[in-house]
């Protein structure tokens, strides 16, 4: 049964538990009792209601970043340095205009990347 974000075996009252709480690639699913924690919380996402990915300058609302859009990334600091990339550092520097202080949102991996 599904009951409040739990998917829960109405035998034995134990529901779906992610092992250890561990958000790691290839981890255990198991049973355990319940104690509603972010570890035993899914949703169900059935397949015709799945929205579409967002596309190349669409906001992905989960992320907060718009997909494929360049962006800068400013220090909150006095002089609103850039993020930069120094050899293999990540740095602030005042702004340049150079490609490795433009960033775009990888809508595929999830992940912020340098230009």
């Amino acid at each position: 049964m599904y009951k409040d974000g739990n998917l829960v075996n109405e035998k034995n009252k134990k529901v779906m538990d992610v092992a250890g709480y561990k958000d790691k690639q290839h981890n255990n699913i198991g049973v355990y009792r319940r104690h509603n924690k972010l570890n035993q919380q899914f949703d169900l996402i059935y397949v015709d209601e799945m929205p579409d990915p967002p596309r190349k300058g669409e906001l992905n609302s989960d992320f907060n970043f718009f997909v494929e859009r360049p962006f800068y990334v400013v220090s909150g600091l006095d002089r609103g340095r850039y993020l930069d990339i120094l050899g293999r550092n990540m740095v602030i520097k005042t702004p340049n205009g150079r490609n490795t202080q433009l960033w775009w949102f990888d809508q595929k991996t999830k992940t912020i990347k340098n230009w």
